[in-house]
């Protein structure tokens, strides 16, 4: 568990406070309508955004510029990453597990990807996400992915995503996903 620093709370809930009338009340709060349609960055597009890496290495840096230092290395493309924020030419993003950072635009991807719920990585060794055939539960299952595996999104209805691993395509419950919005819709 990470543990904030008093001034990063501090932050955090005033962040929180700033922005609560911008999202609005009611049942669909957490709606891709609020997802996506919240803000727009300077670049136009929606915010916040789910992206991919594109880059085998990526540098996350602790601010958006090539002065600010290396927080932490990435060596993987094809990663789920969500935009928070935009500054020119630099991305402000959040990875899976809530580390966030700043990484030049063009090591971002538009490829949808997400990660089989990662909440679940260390629990028992038989706690599998199910790819089924169709998007329906008693639909046949085309493979068992453990927590943590990249998949590939071709598009998501709101609750089942059209998805590819290793090969392997199916449909995979939105809801054990990391890497669409709750309810988010597209292709």
């Amino acid at each position: 568990m990470r543990r904030l620093s008093l001034f990063t709370a501090a932050c955090l809930a005033l962040t929180g406070l700033t922005l609560s009338p911008m999202l609005g009340s009611g049942s669909d709060l957490g709606s891709s309508a609020h997802a996506q349609g919240a803000a727009k960055g300077p670049s136009g597009l929606p915010l916040p955004r789910f992206v991919s890496l594109k880059a085998k290495r990526v540098n996350l840096r602790v601010g958006p510029g090539r002065d600010y230092a290396v927080a932490w290395l990435y060596t993987r493309s094809g990663v789920p990453m969500e935009v928070i924020q935009e500054y020119d030419n630099w991305r402000r993003v959040r990875d899976a597990e809530g580390t966030e950072g700043w990484v030049y635009q063009s090591l971002l991807s538009g490829e949808r990807t997400a990660i089989t719920a990662p909440w679940r990585m260390g629990e028992k060794p038989e706690s599998f996400i199910n790819m089924h055939r169709e998007a329906r539960s008693n639909a046949n299952v085309v493979a068992r992915l453990e927590p943590g595996v990249v998949v590939v999104v071709q598009g998501c209805d709101g609750d089942w995503c059209e998805a590819q691993a290793d090969g392997t395509r199916g449909w995979l419950p939105q809801n054990e996903i990391w890497g669409a919005y709750p309810g988010e819709a597209f292709k």
